[in-house]
């Protein structure tokens, strides 16, 4: 018994001088921790610096922490990579740090060899840009940047991106070649942008008005917002331009701009046009 005690004490020193021996290369993310199996353990480390983020080669100070020694070279990190398995995706918007959501460019094929076809967090991302084709890696457990993909049409990028600055709602969106997969990126970052929001919801309030002008005769010129109004320029089919305050809630008018008597309450947009017509 005593033998097989100083026996399992012996493999323990053992074990953590190989550890205290051992360098490795591994990925970090900001406030996570890094990993390596040693002696067929996997051990996870908080790296020192606490705060380090990237690729680093790291050295065991102790079980519970191991410290960035040195950055990998190019074929270092090159050779690491091929041993994770890749998948091309589309990156969305950055989610923390240098940590990325992307879509798969193939659903089929994402579905197919990872079980997935929905968004996902990459890792360390470089480089790159909104609506760029990647190569990631998946370990097991995360998904790491590997390159842009520099085989894909960069047209596509380019083409998602001038929608987005021309507030083309994910309905709308057209151009030659688009998939499903690049529709459910471009919705992605469309909604994830404040002011694409805030312009796609001017938008529609002004097709919301135009529409019940439209209705009465009239034409919408311009609009301005008022908290619960919108002050809005409008001009009847003989061409006289009119300015009225129009509830949001409901376009009931709140001042028609011209004398009601007090009965603008009674009147929505599209029936203050004939009243208005009526009038002059």
């Amino acid at each position: 018994m005593v033998a097989d005690i100083r026996k399992l004490l012996n493999q323990i020193a053992a074990q953590e001088t190989r550890l205290r021996d051992t360098q490795f290369l591994a990925p970090c993310v900001r406030g996570g921790l890094v990993r390596t199996r040693v002696s067929h353990i996997i051990y996870n480390f908080a790296p020192k610096p606490r705060n380090f983020e990237g690729w680093g080669i790291f050295q065991a100070v102790n079980e519970k922490t191991a410290e960035v020694i040195d950055e990998p070279s190019l074929p270092q990190l090159a050779e690491y990579l091929k041993l994770l398995q890749p998948l091309r995706l589309r990156l969305a918007y950055v989610l923390k740090g240098k940590t990325w959501l992307a879509y798969p460019i193939n659903e089929s094929d994402a579905k197919q060899r990872f079980g997935i076809a929905k968004p996902v967090a990459v890792n360390l991302v470089t480089d790159a840009a909104t609506f760029e084709p990647i190569i990631a890696r998946w370990d097991g457990g995360s998904w790491w940047f590997d390159e842009c993909d520099r085989r894909s049409d960069p047209l596509v990028a380019e083409q998602l991106k001038d929608a987005l600055k021309k507030v083309t709602s994910p309905p709308e969106l057209r151009f030659k070649g688009i998939t499903p997969e690049m529709g459910t990126v471009y919705d992605l970052v469309a909604h994830q942008t404040k002011e694409f929001e805030a312009k796609m919801q001017h938008k529609r309030d002004e097709k919301r008005l135009a529409a019940a002008l439209r209705q009465g005769g009239g034409e919408l010129r311009e609009f301005r917002d008022r908290d619960d109004s919108w002050l809005i320029e409008w001009i009847t089919a003989d061409g006289s331009r009119h300015t009225s305050a129009i509830s949001k809630n409901d376009l009931t008018v709140v001042s028609a701009g011209i004398c009601l008597s007090g009965m603008d309450r009674d009147f929505d947009l599209q029936s203050l046009v004939g009243v208005v017509e009526r009038q002059f």
